[in-house]
């Protein structure tokens, strides 16, 4: 798909927006022409590092009317404010998950682009790896028969590696600690080939880590379909590790970080090796993001998916809480969730 490269402003300098603004070098067909962050040191640095302008206000970025969008990895608890702006000045914008930290905030972004017409995408990049597309593919072409489970786990070691000054690993910046900020990559992931999530169970826990927020946290998923899935994602345990299984009724997907994917039918014993090449997913979904610029496609995953994504991990939160199930239309329908 050949279009002319959008010119991006980049917003929040933080380690997110190195690599999504490496991503955009290696595209080409987005351009770095500013940055904007509150921290001085930080705007020169990225500047130097990727030969944009450091712009000393938002305010100057959003009057440029050569920019086309902001790429947006600030904070959540100001991703309205920032993308608010934007789409006032009719900026299309690129914003990291989560949407933001509550649905009333999601549907006031969603709402603010809609209403002024910009583009509006939302980086979950996992559900882009080529073995969940491979999957995806098998499921609809009805190989997996009817879905029935899965199980997900997202682990990472963080002991001794936060820095709890930042927001990402503090309860008022990031409700739902790890599940929020992970977790939410996989529950993505489940959605996008098992299908709508109907309700929520979880616990919360922090086992490990210092601070105030859960570092190891499960979900048990229920599907619209009736499938039922588990999402784990931890913070505390000894090593990295990214797990998937999806089991249908005549076929199963097994995928994890080390060993790689695998494949079995019904009737046969053995999983065999799927080969598979490791694709560039943060380049995919910025190429997506600026062909809808173009007009040439609608992102992947939007402010209203993105919304109803952040509910699932709400309902968790209120799940563990309170020590029930939790219908995710009781989230989606509060306003004050």
């Amino acid at each position: 798909m050949e279009f002319e490269p959008i010119n991006v402003a980049c917003i929040g300098m933080g380690w997110w927006s190195d690599v999504l603004a490496d991503a955009m070098v290696r595209s080409g067909k987005l351009k770095i022409k500013s940055c904007y962050t509150r921290s001085e040191d930080k705007r020169q640095a990225f500047a130097k590092k990727y030969n944009c302008l450091p712009i000393s206000s938002y305010e100057e970025i959003l009057a440029d009317k050569s920019i086309d969008a902001i790429v947006n990895t600030t904070p959540n608890n100001v991703h309205l404010e920032t993308t608010q702006q934007a789409a006032a000045a009719g900026k299309h914008v690129f914003l990291d998950k989560p949407i933001a930290n509550t649905l009333a905030e999601g549907r006031a972004i969603t709402e603010a682009c809609r209403k002024a017409g910009v583009v509006l995408a939302l980086g979950y990049q996992r559900r882009r790896e080529s073995q969940f597309r491979w999957i995806k593919q098998q499921i609809d072409a009805g190989v997996f028969g009817r879905l029935v489970n899965a199980e997900a786990n997202i682990s990472r070691d963080r002991l001794g590696k936060i820095d709890l000054s930042s927001w990402r690993y503090q309860a008022s910046g990031m409700p739902g600690g790890v599940m929020l900020q992970i977790g939410v990559h996989y529950i993505d992931v489940l959605e996008y080939l098992i299908g709508p999530i109907k309700s929520v169970s979880g616990q919360l826990a922090q086992l490990v880590l210092p601070g105030d927020n859960p570092d190891v946290a499960s979900l048990i998923l229920q599907h619209e379909n009736g499938a039922l899935s588990t999402v784990n994602a931890s913070y505390a345990s000894a090593s990295e590790n990214y797990v998937m299984n999806i089991y249908g009724k005549e076929a199963s997907a097994y995928y994890d970080l080390h060993g790689g994917l695998r494949f079995v039918k019904r009737g046969t014993e053995k999983a065999e090796a799927v080969p598979f090449t490791k694709n560039d997913t943060f380049v995919d979904e910025l190429e997506e993001f600026a062909a809808a610029v173009r007009g040439k496609c609608v992102p992947e995953t939007g402010g209203e998916y993105a919304t109803r994504s952040l509910g699932v991990v709400r309902a968790g939160v209120l799940s563990a809480k309170e020590g029930r199930r939790v219908e995710l239309s009781e989230i989606l329908n509060d306003p004050n969730a």
